[in-house]
């Protein structure tokens, strides 16, 4: 009698292990418009700053507006925690590698204050940007509507892991299809990482969907839980699910690729892989003007009994305009970000980020390798 498995495994791939194929035509970079459609809201740059204390604050959303882009600020951080939100990220940042997870969940054991949240939209709103701002399921309900009576313009909704059918002790939890019935703006869920769960999030009508378990540089999850696919995979799989859904419906909903994107070369294989757009917090961090100062933690950092994140020290390594738009002063991948997508978009003859969906991918381990010696030796 043969032996049984218990399970087989899929083989899932991450940034470092595929490549994209260049097309039969190409185009010249300035030729390529990049531009996302968020819930009715046009974006010159596909490119969202992820809703962490370290990246976003209300002056961070407004330069990411002016570079074309979406900031999203967290509205349970430290900006609707405390009236001088500057002074406790100044303590964040100073304090010792060995003391600073005691510290943040001190910090994020205090309350919303809901007062704040209005006053932070409002500051965003004041400066002209798009005001996005995010919270977690639990306090969804019950926070959103002040946002949104203040003047958000997008509401996130993001945990690690969600779904359109969570089991919890409550009678009731979030529904998403109710939720937008009431704010009557644009809504944004995340993070998952399979088509099935895909598929329900878009069914209950929501505006995006965020693609990522575990990939971010600040994230423990993975470490400490064991779950998360690689960031292609998993786009892969959530981009099929909105192409199914356009079909059977006629509605389009974005898929945007959160968390493990460093390099421009990520961000192109992120769009290839089907993404819409892409949320980045480290390398967003580590622009001159980041609150973090050169730092960053996630949002599971402060849990009071299994902390899922770290800060990290990630160095400041250029202005916002530099890292998105350069001119790049490194040779990394790490700046001009956008010039990175305009290009590899004109080498696939891509004149749209539609286009860009349909670029052939392959499986190449070695790619990051190959012919490199000299660079890796270096």
């Amino acid at each position: 009698m043969g032996r049984r498995l218990l399970k087989q495994l899929d083989q899932t791939y991450g940034f470092d292990e595929v490549a994209i194929v260049p097309g039969d035509v190409t185009i010249n970079p300035e030729l390529a418009d990049t531009r996302l459609t968020l819930g009715g809201h046009v974006f010159e740059a596909p490119f969202l700053a992820s809703a962490m204390d370290g990246t976003v604050s209300p002056r961070f959303a407004t330069l990411m507006h002016e570079m074309g882009g979406l900031g999203v600020l967290n509205a349970e951080g430290v900006y609707t925690r405390y009236d001088d939100p500057y002074s406790v990220l100044e303590e964040i940042v100073s304090m010792s590698k060995a003391e600073v997870t005691e510290y943040l969940q001190q910090v994020y054991s205090e309350p919303v204050q809901e007062h704040l949240i209005g006053s932070r939209v409002q500051e965003i709103k004041r400066s002209g940007a798009v005001c996005a701002v995010s919270f977690t399921p639990q306090t969804t309900k019950r926070l959103s509507p002040l946002a949104v009576e203040a003047g958000a313009d997008l509401v996130f909704v993001q945990s690690t892991v969600t779904t359109a059918r969570h089991m919890s002790n409550s009678y009731r939890g979030l529904v998403f299809s109710e939720l937008m019935e009431n704010l009557k703006v644009p809504v944004v869920v995340g993070n998952c990482v399979s088509y099935n769960v895909a598929l329900e999030l878009m069914q209950t009508g929501v505006d995006g969907v965020l693609v990522g378990v575990g990939p971010g540089a600040a994230c423990t999850t993975r470490e400490v839980t064991g779950v998360g696919v690689p960031q292609v995979s998993a786009t892969l799989e959530c981009a099929a699910a909105r192409e199914d859904y356009f079909e059977q419906t006629g509605r389009y909903v974005a898929v945007i690729t959160d968390g493990g994107i460093r390099t421009g070369g990520d961000v192109c294989k992120s769009i290839a892989s089907g993404a819409d757009g892409v949320m980045i917090g480290t390398p967003f961090a580590q622009a001159e003007e980041a609150p973090g100062r050169g730092f960053n933690w996630g949002m599971a950092n402060a849990h009071p009994e299994l902390p899922r994140g770290t800060r990290i020290d990630v160095g400041t390594k250029g202005s916002l305009r530099q890292i998105m738009y350069g001119p790049t002063s490194v040779t990394n991948g790490t700046q001009n970000l956008v010039g990175a997508l305009r290009v590899a978009m004109g080498m696939c003859g891509a004149y749209t980020i539609n286009d860009m969906h349909k670029a052939d991918m392959v499986v190449a381990p070695a790619i990051k390798t190959e012919g490199k010696f000299f660079q890796m030796a270096g």
